[in-house]
């Protein structure tokens, strides 16, 4: 397994049970073909009733034979996701993990809404602002008024549960993460590194996952 101490696992346990009504209201709500260049997955569609946000869970194979399942936690990035942003990691992570979901062929990807660490788009470029004056990301989102990182992965059981997915091969370099789903009950058999697309214009953001967030980061690739 790969969890975090008894103390991190207690903290998460009790954010978990402050945030379970919300757990309750995450609706699956359609699912249909999604063609790409490397695979045709299943696209399945889920709906947080206390926010009206749309979460998205790609599939492929047979996830529900109880093997455990390589799979991707991705937060929404529409800056690196699909603008091509060379600040972050995001779009090269998600690229990278969609590709390695095909060639397996069986895998699973969430995508879960939530921009910018939790903080949402138009406050994201807001600490892009201030990181172009110097802050680093954590130091931006805290002027801001927000913790370094608001994002929740609680919300991944239900929609693991929904395709009978029992433990994972986590492609990931978050610890938050893996401590989490573990302390829901997701065993986290594996981790992938997924560290890719380090450059120039990322070094600072990298530099300061690693050593505020405790991210999983080699400092050269």
């Amino acid at each position: 397994m790969y969890g975090a101490d008894a103390g991190v696992l207690e903290i998460e346990k009790a954010a978990i049970e402050q945030l379970a009504p919300a757990v309750q209201e995450l609706s699956y709500v359609a699912s249909s073909e999604l063609p790409t260049p490397w695979a045709t997955f299943g696209i399945h569609v889920f709906v947080e009733a206390a926010t009206g946000k749309e979460h998205l869970m790609l599939t492929l194979g047979d996830v529900n034979n109880g093997e455990p399942v390589l799979a991707r936690v991705h937060s929404e990035c529409l800056t690196g996701d699909a603008l091509f942003s060379q600040r972050c990691d995001c779009g090269a992570q998600l690229e990278t993990a969609i590709k390695a979901i095909a060639t397996e062929g069986r895998g699973a990807l969430l995508y879960m809404r939530q921009e910018g660490r939790g903080i949402g788009l138009v406050n994201k470029i807001r600490a892009y602002q201030l990181q172009d004056a110097g802050a680093d990301t954590v130091e931006a989102n805290e002027q801001l008024g927000f913790p370094a990182d608001m994002r929740r992965y609680d919300l991944c059981k239900p929609m693991l549960d929904h395709f009978g997915i029992a433990s994972l091969r986590l492609m990931t370099n978050n610890p938050r993460k893996v401590s989490t789903l573990e302390s829901l009950g997701v065993p986290v058999v594996e981790r992938i590194p997924i560290q890719v697309n380090r450059n120039p214009f990322n070094e600072n953001y990298l530099s300061t996952k690693a050593a505020k967030l405790g991210h999983w980061l080699k400092e050269h690739l």
